[in-house]
């Protein structure tokens, strides 16, 4: 099945696929929200359990000493990774202002994008991935035992153990840069394959920390694709898969246990009376559906995940739809798959998010790419917070959403949490353009 890229399709062209009336609305690219029909439904099926989350959190526990001596930023944390939950009072205000609708509860961010390393979402599940990596060789080929002081990891030995290493992965930026700094870091032998979508300061950024990166003129999947290729070639080299890795996902998921802290410090009740409602954007949909795997482990039924896509790259909405998950392509139902939040430039969706989310997330809801900039730039106005546009993409959603749970949840008393991806590594003179150009739109 492969449709004319960048066509919209006739309805009679869609009819074997599940949902043809809701696909046929995806296709014209006009913002909508889907609501999944299988939300809260008994499943068996999901392949992770509350105890995996905890063995994330434990070995990212264990690696502490280690971070916190070879990443100084992260020294004041005593190596934890982490980003602030921050209320947007102002911002909130603002934006139903300027799109003419109203948002009841209270609305906060939930800062990863100043996440230490790579500045974005992927320091949780790339980074992650990498120090699993590294202990199952540490402790297999080296002395290492489970309670020692991870710090050891930086000395000369392991170094020289994990060079007969390499470590590869495909990716749109973040991922890259989250995998490739922390491998180079270890001493693995690093190369990051990148799509034609990546920023240029995200491959300098590599190259300057001793990357090799691989720069492919397709999209994303051709990134993964030729990494996968690289590692099946050399036995010594480990794959990264961002299309289907439970490791990369469960390094999201600690995020939920991170977050329940915050959540009691600042107060704030999450309860049938109090449901929370979490906007991710999603572009392959890993690092969204671990995130939104943890916050329902942990944090129980009241929280109510969205995720956010743009109107051209609906990967995971439509591999949901239509029940196809990770076998559909945006550009099967004529869309371009080109979008300015190039995190979110992935034409299909991960094995793992449609069939985990299956049950788990209350639905999506896609934008044009105009509303991520223009987020961008009230949200620097009324919080002097700065992020990249496709961390906007959960403000973006907020529109189109709104109206659609108004009658499904109690929402004057709900807390809402716009998850931002990344930003803060984003080069001064990209971003003014990016903020000039919501500036203009606004």
């Amino acid at each position: 099945m492969h449709f004319k890229e960048g066509i919209i399709i006739d309805s009679s062209a869609l009819k074997h696929l599940k949902n043809p009336a809701i696909v046929q609305q995806i296709a014209q690219q006009e913002p909508l929200f889907w609501r999944n029909p299988h939300y809260n439904e008994p499943d068996n099926q999901v392949p992770f359990r509350q105890s995996d989350i905890f063995d994330a959190v434990a070995r990212w526990d264990r690696f502490a000493p280690y971070l916190a001596q070879v990443f100084p930023e992260t020294a004041a944390t005593k190596g934890i990774i982490e980003s602030p939950l921050t209320p947007i009072p102002h911002f909130h205000s603002a934006w139903e202002q300027a799109n003419h609708f109203s948002l009841p509860g209270n609305l906060y961010m939930k800062q990863d994008n100043q996440l230490p390393i790579s500045g974005s979402i992927k320091s949780r599940g790339g980074i992650y991935e990498v120090l699993k990596f590294a202990e199952q060789i540490a402790i297999q080929e080296g002395d290492l035992c489970y309670l020692d002081n991870y710090a050891v990891l930086a000395t000369p030995k392991y170094q020289q153990l994990f060079a007969n290493y390499a470590v590869t992965a495909g990716s749109t930026g973040n991922l890259g840069l989250s995998i490739g700094i922390a491998a180079a870091t270890f001493g693995f032998q690093t190369t990051i394959h990148m799509s034609r979508d990546a920023r240029a300061w995200k491959k300098a950024k590599l190259r300057a920390n001793g990357v090799n990166v691989v720069e492919h003129d397709g999209d994303c999947n051709t990134a993964v694709a030729a990494a996968r290729q690289q590692a099946e070639n050399d036995p010594h080299t480990y794959f990264i898969d961002d299309e289907g890795s439970p490791d990369l996902f469960l390094g999201y998921s600690v995020a939920a246990v991170r977050l329940q802290k915050q959540l009691k410090e600042q107060h704030i009740t999450v309860d049938a009376d109090h449901p929370l409602l979490v906007y991710l954007p999603a572009g392959v949909g890993g690092s969204p559906g671990g995130v939104t795997f943890g916050l329902k482990k942990i944090l129980g039924p009241h929280v109510h995940a969205i995720f956010a896509e743009p109107v051209t790259v609906p990967s995971v909405m439509l591999g949901m739809v239509t029940e196809l998950n990770q076998k559909i392509s945006v550009y099967d139902i004529g869309l371009s798959g080109q979008t300015q939040a190039d995190g979110l430039a992935v034409c299909r969706p991960s094995v793992l998010a449609g069939k985990v989310m299956r049950t788990l997330l209350l639905g999506a809801a896609t934008f044009a790419d105009d509303k991520i900039f223009q987020a961008l730039t009230l949200l620097a106005d009324t919080e002097n917070i700065k992020v990249e546009p496709s961390a906007a993409a959960g403000l973006a959603i907020l529109p189109t959403t709104t109206p659609q749970l108004a009658s499904q949840t109690l929402l004057n008393k709900a807390t809402h949490i716009a998850w931002a991806t990344g930003g803060n590594m984003v080069p001064d003179a990209d971003w003014q353009t990016f903020y000039q150009q919501g500036q203009d739109l606004l």
